[in-house]
């Protein structure tokens, strides 16, 4: 009776010592086994949200099983959890995932403003972004610049930059990020700005700025053409961009700038009036608000596009026509 007593004893130690082999060797492998082969998944853990109930929407997603395996490792790496979304990147291990979630390293996506976007672009490509959660979509501009605590038109006020963000941030979120940067830049480029500028305020240097990133298509000609702009206001000269008539028309202009529209007076025609349009027409980047700051010393009154995105600068108006009559009329 001892004996088969101890046979029996024997026996389920065995079994044990293999149950205990085999939990062992699976929850080794399941640490080592990627949870995806190829590609790349996202889960949103919402707030509250708990290991399990992450586990539970990767099962959902045919990632893993909910099982004792997720259980023991929680055990291990008890933490609370931030919410977001998170990655889940090909060849990641469940041990690489939980670190993730316990460190909070959320998804942080990135929008860009493009230089000399002007706001109603900027608002359409926010419109587009499903990434962001819509606060200022269904605002008209006037509703928009008050809930970012500025009682000024919104054109300009947003500066180019790339911009990142979690999913489920606003809209409205990402405009007072990129409005306060603007005011900063600006701020920054009016202290550092030459002396005896014809220029009174800050907003003024706004504007230039705004008809230099329209004009300048090469970097190395902003403050040239900075400089022409501040010269023909320094001699009461109407400066004569084309760009400020293509805003003035609006949605009215199909591409093709006319004599009849450079003839049509509204307040942005700088062929029709002097000084300065009214507001930026155009967000302007940093590079464009140093130039404007920082305007090229020199003698050019006058510039005409080369068509090839450089310009040809002119001191006088006769050598200006002649360029004219090179570089748009195509005679020599």
């Amino acid at each position: 009776m001892r004996q088969i007593l101890l046979i029996s004893l024997a026996i389920v130690l065995l079994g044990v010592l293999a149950f205990g082999a085999w939990t062992v060797r699976e929850y080794r492998a399941f640490l080592d086994r990627p949870l995806l082969e190829q590609g790349e998944a996202r889960l949103w853990l919402p707030a509250g949200g708990s290991l399990a109930s992450a586990v539970r929407d990767l099962e959902r997603l045919g990632l893993t099983r909910a099982d004792w395996r997720w259980r023991l490792l929680g055990r291990q790496r008890a933490a609370d959890l931030a919410a977001g979304e998170y990655a889940i990147e090909s060849g990641m291990t469940p041990t690489a995932w939980l670190d993730r979630l316990v460190e909070g390293e959320i998804v942080r996506h990135r929008f860009t403003i493009i230089e000399g976007w002007t706001t109603t672009e900027l608002r359409a490509a926010l419109r587009r972004d499903s990434r962001l959660a819509r606060e200022a979509a269904d605002l008209d501009d006037q509703s928009l610049m008050s809930r970012l605590g500025c009682d000024c038109p919104p054109e300009g006020r947003f500066l180019p930059e790339t911009y990142f963000f979690q999913r489920g941030d606003s809209d409205l979120d990402l405009l007072e990020r990129a409005r306060a940067a603007l005011d900063d830049a600006l701020a920054a480029a009016w202290l550092d700005r030459r002396d005896a500028l014809p220029l009174d305020t800050p907003d003024e240097l706004l504007v230039l700025a705004s008809l230099v990133e329209k004009e300048a298509r090469v970097a190395a000609e902003r403050a040239r053409v900075a400089g022409v702009f501040v010269r023909r206001l320094e001699r009461g000269m109407r400066l004569q961009t084309d760009p400020t008539v293509v805003y003035g028309l609006g949605p009215e202009f199909d591409g093709r700038i006319r004599r009849i529209h450079l003839r049509t007076d509204h307040p942005w025609n700088t062929y029709t009036r002097h000084g300065l349009p009214p507001t930026p027409i155009a967000l302007p980047g940093r590079a464009a608000l140093q130039a404007a700051a920082q305007p090229a010393d020199g003698d050019a009154l006058y510039f005409v596009a080369r068509g090839d995105g450089t310009h040809q600068f002119s001191a006088t108006l006769a050598e200006h026509n002649r360029a004219v009559n090179r570089y748009i009329r195509g005679r020599n």
